[in-house]
């Protein structure tokens, strides 16, 4: 982003130069600046260092005060800064999240100026005013600047000798930068331009690291993310406890009567259930901390389902890769948006940019709804809702509801339901009994992208219990934690973040990738959570420190889809460059750095020419199919999903 140097002194054609240089750069109303002789040379020495990391020579003192409107008005530098802040929240998502980093340094040497010039009480008032902005990522800083009241004080600061004698450092893409200073030299922001000229040394690269100032931490999440957390597992309802343990227990008798053989894999249950069901860790919420829907008949039965499951799990490794099951979707790869599959493989729900939903049984059972001209005042039982049904059914159910394209589905936990976001800013719940709708949610303004079913879950509501607001741009999926307590959520800003559910705050930031996250899991003891998405990586995070465990790569494309296996030692990952990979998590915690892993072959890669991560155990490649979804079942199957994408002499 540099220019030529000017010379100290100019001519007539000089200045031609630097107005042609400046029209065409789109810089305007250079005209007036460039009247006066004196004012030339300044203005030259402004473009020559064009707010880059080369030392020369600032702008003048008197510049700080040049449009007569900033003269001797301290308001100037809120009025200004305010104007900043309003453009870059309503710029493009495109350019909100590289422009959103230049508020933070401006509003240091703003404050610091208003200081260093006997401004006391302007000076307060504006670092009140925009405190809040600022603390999530750099508390300390603001915590020991806020003691800085007098002139002196700048003089004396050791962190604010910092920030004035080093340039902070800032990467911006040529488009992004061009904006940002046509912005200030349109609305004649002649303090902001000193400030950005004197104190920022912005460059032109498209990576997040290196910023701030050089030895000096720029996003101090380390702070912030030492808010206390309670991650382990939420106690099982004494109540529901009981039950599933009586119910094992005649399981297991049963397992007696029946034989030796069953008797000795069945008498277990009791004693497995035990394991996995603590009273609670030291670290987790009480049921105390979370509302809970009353226990359902269905709740005992799924706790007894997953115990079973639990002792037929295969156990995975380096040397026991997973089983996939791959559905591919054909003739819909230009409207196929989402799909979702049931936790027991019952069923399939894909949602399409018709505005529609089609589920399907895996079974190979026909769907049967309801006849379209029977009463509701004659139902009275669930014999009466069985009458009801179609005799026939169908091969899958259109579910016909939202008017824009459907681009996140959900199950229930039971089956029962179903959940589904769309263009048209709603989110409806189906019920997969009658195949139609029972509740539309309104409340989001724009698109929703993104929908989960909490673990422990209710839809007796339908205005919002709590608004989650932080992220810069479009928030593109969801997840809940395990314990019900905490939900996790990936933005196009590059960031996911991890909230409490109850309070409705922002607990941890997760920073370091170079794209949209578009995928999350979180492991089945509530620890580590994965994020994925443009930048063609994995991230693993440690939830308790909000520190990068490791980056994971190895795909091609873009990551739709993550999961975690049961016992969380393996995920995998699916993806648009048409395969889906088994990566080992325990070697990826164990090497516990951010660097990339040695490179090896994989022998599942079907492009035999290519390196890989060394944690990547596996790929398994479609013939030509995006998978969107990938999920673990409890006995740690693979199912996946995805359009099938036909050549184009196919097409």
């Amino acid at each position: 982003m540099s220019v030529p140097n000017s010379s100290a002194t100019t001519s007539p054609d000089a200045d031609k130069v630097v107005l042609s240089y400046l029209s065409k750069k789109g810089y305007r109303q250079t005209e007036t600046m460039l009247r006066h002789e004196a004012k030339v040379q300044s203005l030259n020495e402004l473009v020559a260092t064009d707010f880059t990391s080369q030392d020369e020579a600032s702008v003048p003192d008197y510049l700080l005060f040049y449009n007569e409107a900033e003269q001797g008005n301290p308001d100037a530098y809120g009025d200004s800064y305010l104007s900043l802040r309003r453009w870059i929240e309503n710029s493009l998502d495109l350019y909100k999240g590289e422009l959103k980093v230049v508020l933070y340094p401006i509003y240091i040497h703003a404050f610091l100026d208003l200081v260093s010039k006997g401004y006391r009480e302007q000076a307060q008032e504006f670092f009140k005013s925009y405190k809040s902005d600022h603390e999530e990522f750099h508390t300390p800083d603001i915590q020991r600047l806020e003691a800085v009241t007098e002139p002196q004080h700048v003089e004396e600061n050791p962190l604010v000798q910092i920030y004035r004698k080093n340039k902070y450092n800032l990467k911006m893409t040529n488009v992004t930068f061009e904006l940002f200073i046509s912005f200030l030299q349109d609305n004649k922001f002649m303090l902001l331009l000193r400030i950005v000229n004197q104190y920022l040394n912005i460059q032109d690269i498209e990576t997040e690291e290196g910023v701030g100032i050089t030895g000096h931490k720029t996003h101090q999440l380390k702070a912030f993310n030492q808010q206390p957390v309670q991650l382990g597992q939420l106690p099982p309802d004494p109540a529901l406890k009981d039950e599933v343990e009586r119910a094992l227990k005649e399981n297991d008798e049963k397992a007696k009567a029946d034989g030796p053989e069953t008797d000795s894999i069945a008498s277990s249950l009791v004693e497995e259930y035990k394991k996995v069901k603590v009273d609670g860790a030291q670290d987790g919420p009480t049921r105390e901390d979370i509302p809970l829907p009353p226990i359902k008949g269905f709740d005992i039965q799924a706790e007894i389902d997953s115990i079973v499951d639990l002792r037929k799990r295969l156990k995975l490794g380096p040397g026991a890769l997973p089983s996939i099951c791959m559905y591919t979707f054909h003739n819909t790869s230009g409207s196929l948006n989402c799909v979702s599959m049931t936790e027991d493989a019952s069923l399939v729900a894909g949602g399409f940019s018709e505005s529609y939903i089609k589920v399907w049984s895996l079974k190979g059972e026909k769907l049967k709804g309801f006849r379209s001209n029977f009463n509701p005042a004659h139902i009275n039982d669930a014999s009466d809702l069985n009458r009801l049904k179609e005799r026939q059914g169908h091969e899958y159910k259109k579910l016909i509801g939202h008017s824009g394209p459907v681009f996140g589905l959900s199950f229930s936990h039971d089956n029962k339901y179903l959940v589904s976001s769309s263009e048209d800013s709603t989110v409806r719940l189906w019920s997969m009994d009658t195949y139609t709708n029972l509740v539309s949610y309104k409340g989001h303004n724009y698109p929703v992208w993104d929908v989960d079913f909490g673990p422990l879950w209710s839809c007796d509501h339908i205005s919002p219990l709590r608004i989650f607001a932080g992220h810069l741009s479009d928030v593109d999926c969801v997840k809940f934690h395990p314990n019900s307590k905490y939900l996790v959520t990936g933005s196009s800003d590059k960031t996911s973040r991890l909230w409490d559910v109850q309070r409705g705050t922002c607990v941890r930031v997760f920073t370091g990738h170079l794209g949209t996250v578009y995928a999350l899991a979180v492991s089945p003891d509530g620890r580590t959570m994965a994020s994925a998405g443009d930048d063609k990586s994995i991230v693993l995070w440690d939830l308790g420190s909000g520190r990068k465990i490791k980056k994971m790569t190895g795909h091609q494309g873009t990551i739709h889809s993550l999961s975690f296996s049961s016992e969380g030692s393996v995920l995998v990952s699916g993806s648009s460059d048409w395969t889906v990979r088994v990566w080992d998590v325990k070697k990826a915690e164990e090497s516990g750095n951010d660097t990339k892993a040695p490179q090896k072959k994989d022998r599942n890669e079907h492009n035999g020419n290519e390196d890989i991560n060394a944690d990547l155990m596996g790929t398994f490649p479609t013939k030509r199919t995006s998978v969107y979804n990938v999920q673990f079942t409890r006995r740690n199957l693979v199912l996946a999903s995805g359009a099938f994408l036909p050549e184009k002499s196919q097409q």
